[in-house]
């Protein structure tokens, strides 16, 4: 058997945090920590016999008391048999008590996993959850939880991955360049609630890179001067043109032009480059490029990701965990 409470007394009063309890799962949901989590979703408004979920988390709406109860049940598949439910209750009329209850039994893989991984992710969101009830009512933490390092080591290996996608042929991307000689573009999936303006993904990918990203471009800037060609700085990366979706981002040089196009769709971010190769010196040194650049933009995709999706609400927490 599980049993896992956590709780939080929230300075305000039960109606207050009883209609944040309400909107769970919708679309004006202030509780549940998107985007660095996936998003609860539920086939409709709170009421018994909605269905939902978050992630590969599977449950439905077994009880409703509006502004103070919620239950879940969880989908049997899930290796989860039992329930989680919200809980509001007033401790004085300034103050309520907002609990959530996780309790039940395990079978399957479940078993191993509910120690291994999925309490750890289970706990942090409930306690990023309870700091976004304090924020929804003017009380933000003092100490906002931080993820464990078995969290962080978990929700690395769950990270977005840039895959190759064709190249978009967006307004910006058909007429960057004269002539292309060679172009390719990654893709990585958007949450829901990370930003919509490609600026901020273009200034994430480029001006934050991993560390070894940033390494390898310092060795560049070094080298490449010794054989005739200018180096880059950061004015390489500036934006030359934008629209509402996408900005355009590059600079011209005597051996070769580049842009770099970062395009915000409803369900994933692109990232594509174009070159236009000038000389000898340019075909050589785009020919070493070539090698290098697939893995390079892939990881400067994926750190931005992880870096938009990280909750703009991280909290602390002073709750109550049991597990047996």
């Amino acid at each position: 058997m599980v049993r896992n409470v956590h709780e939080r007394l929230v300075p305000a009063p039960l109606t207050e945090v009883g209609r944040l309890l309400d909107r769970l799962g919708g679309p004006e949901d202030v509780l549940w920590p998107s985007p660095a989590w996936a998003p609860m979703v539920l086939d409709g408004p709170l009421a018994v016999g909605v269905v939902g979920g978050h992630g590969p988390i599977r449950y439905r709406v077994t009880a409703y008391e509006p502004g103070r109860r919620v239950e879940f049940a969880f989908d049997p598949r899930t290796g989860l048999h039992g329930t989680h439910i919200f809980t509001a209750e007033a401790a004085d009329p300034d103050s309520t008590m907002l609990r959530h209850v996780l309790a039940g039994r395990l079978s399957g893989v479940a078993r191993l996993m509910w120690p291994l991984a999925i309490r750890w992710l289970h706990d942090a969101v409930l306690e990023e959850l309870l700091d976004n009830a304090g924020r929804a009512v003017g009380a933000p933490p003092a100490r906002p939880a931080q993820w464990s390092p078995w969290v962080r080591l978990m929700r690395r290996f769950e990270a977005a991955r840039a895959r190759a996608v064709p190249v978009p042929a967006t307004p910006l991307l058909v007429d960057a360049l004269p002539r292309v000689d060679w172009t390719d573009a990654y893709a990585v999936p958007r949450r829901p609630g990370t930003p919509t303006d490609p600026q901020a993904w273009a200034d994430a990918a480029f001006r934050t890179p991993p560390l070894w990203v940033a390494v390898v471009v310092g060795v560049r800037e070094a080298l490449v001067g010794l054989v005739g060609i200018a180096r880059g700085g950061s004015s390489s990366f500036d934006t030359v043109r934008r629209r509402a979706d996408e900005v355009l981002l590059g600079t011209d040089e005597r051996h070769l032009d580049f842009r770099a196009s970062v395009l915000v769709e409803p369900d994933r971010v692109v990232l594509s480059t174009v070159v236009q190769v000038h000389n000898a010196r340019g075909r050589a040194y785009s020919a070493l490029v070539r090698r290098v650049h697939p893995v390079v933009v892939r990881a400067m995709l994926a750190r931005a990701a992880r870096l938009l999706s990280r909750s703009s609400n991280p909290s602390a927490a002073t709750s109550t965990n049991i597990g047996v």
